[in-house]
């Protein structure tokens, strides 16, 4: 393959991933589905990862959903296939470990605010537009849209948004919380950067348990959710970390956590 379908770059403590079909929007094909698969998989076990910024490379888009162009040459079970390895996807980017914080560059639909959906935060350029735009085609959001934007945005505004098949803004998306925070293009990254330093000044260990507990809360009950976050949080008891973030404070430093 000529063209790197994924491109990465370590900062500091954090993995930048830039989906890489530019001329396509960044558009989901079968091959960058199972580049980006391999890369979640590789990235969980980089001890010193604390957090994932996914992008799309180019100015125009983050990732304009499935490339239409391949799918009109799918037959019927190729389609089947495609969706159940973009939901297996996405489910990656929801489970990962470490934070994942979507830059959204630019055109976002479809899949690619499924991408957003799946990832813990959102940080918008002011040109971003997104939408879940699969019913102008007849069909439904495949990739846990269905699911996951009402948790984010609400019951009543993710029915409007999928019923009508709407593109927002970047204004409205922070509005109706879809986005954590807006900014220019040309800061998206330092921006998303900025977050990444935040999250590297806490427990590793800590942040990992938080999402779980969190993640697999929303999945429950009230009482099975407090359950889930006791036991999570009884794994930050015997830790390292937990007794140099309290000696820390007891001589008013820095911590220096280190993951154990």
């Amino acid at each position: 393959m000529s063209e790197e379908l994924i491109l990465k770059e370590e900062k500091n403590s954090a993995v930048i991933l830039r989906l890489n079909r530019v001329k396509a929007m960044n558009s989901f094909n079968f091959d960058l589905l199972y580049a980006l698969r391999d890369e979640l998989f590789d990235l969980q076990f980089k001890n010193d990862l604390r957090c994932l910024i996914i992008t799309g490379a180019g100015e125009k888009a983050f990732c304009a959903g499935a490339d239409l162009k391949e799918r009109a040459t799918l037959s019927q079970d190729e389609v089947k296939k495609f969706i159940l390895t973009i939901r297996g996807v996405l489910s990656d980017v929801h489970d990962f470990p470490k934070p994942v914080i979507a830059a959204v560059n630019g055109v976002a639909l479809g899949g690619g605010t499924e991408l957003a959906l799946a990832s813990d935060i959102r940080v918008l350029s002011e040109n971003a537009t997104m939408g879940l735009t699969e019913a102008r085609l007849a069909i439904i959001p495949g990739g846990g849209g269905t699911q996951r934007l009402p948790r984010i945005v609400g019951v009543a505004k993710a029915k409007e948004m999928i019923f009508t098949g709407k593109r927002v803004g970047a204004d409205e998306a922070l509005s109706i919380g879809l986005a954590n925070k807006i900014c220019k293009s040309e800061e998206l990254i330092d921006t998303c950067m900025e977050y990444a330093a935040m999250i590297n000044e806490t427990g590793p260990i800590a942040v990992e348990q938080a999402k779980y507990a969190i993640n697999k809360g929303l999945e429950t009950d009230l009482a099975t959710g407090l359950a889930i976050e006791s036991n999570a949080y009884r794994i930050t008891i015997p830790t390292e970390d937990r007794v140099e973030g309290l000696k820390a404070f007891q001589e008013k430093r820095k911590p220096v956590y280190k993951g154990k």
